[in-house]
């Protein structure tokens, strides 16, 4: 089995390197390149391809791929609101996924965004470096005691609630399906009323029709003053241009994010200064309680294996005609 793995990282090919030589019938080629359109011709003779959350695989994507007899599509990730998937299934591409590679990775990475920002440690970092060891500006709060609200409690979501009970949270959620794993831990409640009690609210769940720009100027007007925002799931969860203005009514304590709308758009691929400028990233940045980091959430080497183990196992499950949960 011939596979094309689109938008290779270093880190990607070491991980997938190490874990084919248990899967002795595939054959990985490594591009560096991302999948759109331009790129779909690419995998002529190729078997199936392995692409990202950020690939471009709509209608004009997988008919190409369809015409190069591509008949599967293996996500290396959970989300997969880039693909087409009424269009994959009238071509017959089978489309594959990793839900669950390393939930506690993307949770533990949340809690680190919420204590950067409670405790204002970029700046306490950055003021030591420059041998200013004064307290002026970094006065956080105790989670201990506090209110910590949970938007999605699938797996990631679950490992997050899990977290802020070991820091004496109480934890509140929201979710359209309850997690019963979590009936002795969590209190569902109506999003309203999440919005109004949480201190530390953080988003967990899926980038759908309905929860598009769940976070926007109204939602955000529903919140506690002084709450801490954190964003580890999907960068279009939150409406950005309302989230400055939030920031600029000085409605937080703090946002951390480790996604952000642009990324599907590759705005930092072209890193000409006007770009940057004019970015609602780059103004995010300009603002001194807004902690972003380059998603990273998953980034461990627990993660990095699990998801190279899956995917491989995805597509030999494929080769053989077995149906799994991963398939999307």
């Amino acid at each position: 089995m011939r596979i094309l793995f689109y938008d290779t990282k270093n880190y990607d090919k070491a991980s997938f390197d190490k874990e084919q030589e248990h899967y002795p019938d595939i054959e990985i080629d490594y591009l560096k390149t991302d999948l759109v359109p331009r790129t779909a011709s690419l995998a002529e003779g190729f078997d199936a391809v392995c692409a990202f959350v950020s690939s471009d695989i709509g209608k004009e994507t997988l008919t190409i791929l369809q015409k190069r007899n591509v008949r599967l599509i293996l996500l290396r990730c959970a989300g997969f609101n880039n693909v087409d998937l009424d269009t994959a299934k009238a071509l017959g591409i089978r489309v594959m996924r990793v839900p669950g590679y390393s939930p506690e990775a993307v949770a533990e990475h949340a809690m680190a965004l919420a204590l950067a920002c409670n405790r204002r440690l970029y700046k306490a970092y950055n003021k030591v470096r420059e041998n200013d060891f004064s307290l002026s500006g970094l006065m956080g709060f105790n989670f201990h005691d506090k209110t910590a609200g949970i938007i999605g409690t699938g797996k990631i979501g679950a490992a997050m609630c899990r977290i802020c009970r070991g820091f004496g949270m109480k934890v509140i959620a929201y979710d359209v399906y309850e997690n019963p794993a979590l009936k002795e831990l969590v209190e569902y409640v109506p999003l309203e009323k999440l919005l109004a009690q949480s201190d530390l609210i953080s988003l967990h769940c899926p980038l759908m029709d309905s929860t598009y720009h769940m976070i926007n100027i109204d939602t955000i007007r529903q919140m506690k003053d002084g709450v801490i925002l954190v964003n580890t799931s999907r960068g279009a969860l939150v409406k950005t241009e309302d989230l400055i203005e939030g920031i600029r009514l000085h409605k937080f304590a703090g946002v951390g994010l480790d996604v952000y709308e642009e990324e599907t758009n590759n705005v930092f691929e072209d890193r000409s200064d006007e770009i940057l400028e004019h970015s609602t990233t780059a103004r995010l940045l300009s603002f001194p309680n807004v902690m972003i980091t380059s998603h990273q959430g998953f980034f461990t080497q627990e993660a990095l294996r699990a998801i190279a183990q899956t995917t491989l196992q995805n597509a030999m499950d494929a080769w053989q005609g077995k149906a799994t949960e991963n398939d999307v």
